[in-house]
């Protein structure tokens, strides 16, 4: 199966030294069913909320390191917050999330859990999180250095232009120059045009 329920005592596995008390503590006042769930490219976290017969649940993927584990796992822990004082009342991302999401990061900043880059890029997070935590690219990117390294998996923008890649599936790239935020990629067998993110993971050839 994709999801496997978490049992407690193992989450401290995934997440990083010193945040394991503040973290259980969420899931066991607000009776949150946690499953890790293996690699999603679109989408790091979910979080459903409660229904009768069933409580708070949240996902995070299982493959992430564990500092990206921890924001990824506050991030839906916002949603349930927000869900807790609005209901559907308000947008999932609007103003109210916004401020969940800040008011519980600013509490593990304080302790001091990661390290200073991760720290530095999370203090600008604060003024306006992103809806993804795969839209926050500056983000993306330093936590992509603490990361388990993979032989040949380099980011696209770390390629030269022209240069050939692979994604999942074996699909073959070339990749051309940027467009705003983006870069342009050709796709070998079609001849259509693509645009990834310049932290989006790849196989160099």
């Amino acid at each position: 199966m994709a999801k496997q329920e978490a049992p407690l005592h193992q989450l401290k596995n995934y997440l990083p030294e010193g945040s394991f008390d503040e973290v259980s503590y969420y899931l066991l006042h607000y009776k949150v069913q946690l499953t890790i769930t293996r690699e999603r490219k679109s989408v790091l976290g979910d979080y459903r909320n409660s229904l009768p017969g069933k409580n708070h649940r949240i996902s995070v993927n299982g493959n992430l390191n564990t500092y990206a584990f921890l924001i990824t796992l506050l991030h839906e822990l916002a949603h349930l917050f927000t869900y807790e004082r609005f209901g559907h009342r308000v947008q999932a991302h609007g103003p109210e999330w916004k401020n969940e999401f800040s008011k519980v990061l600013a509490q593990f900043l304080e302790k001091k859990i990661f390290p200073s880059d991760i720290q530095k890029t999370l203090f600008k997070t604060l003024q306006n999180p992103a809806a993804s935590s795969c839209a926050d690219t500056a983000l993306l990117r330093v936590l992509h250095q603490y990361d388990k390294k993979k032989e040949g998996v380099i980011l696209i923008e770390a390629l030269p232009k022209g240069a050939q890649f692979t994604i999942k599936g074996g699909r073959v790239f070339i990749k051309e120059e940027k467009v705003r935020k983006r870069f342009k990629c050709k796709e070998l067998a079609t001849g259509k045009m693509y645009l990834f993110s310049p932290v989006y993971e790849v196989q160099a050839l």
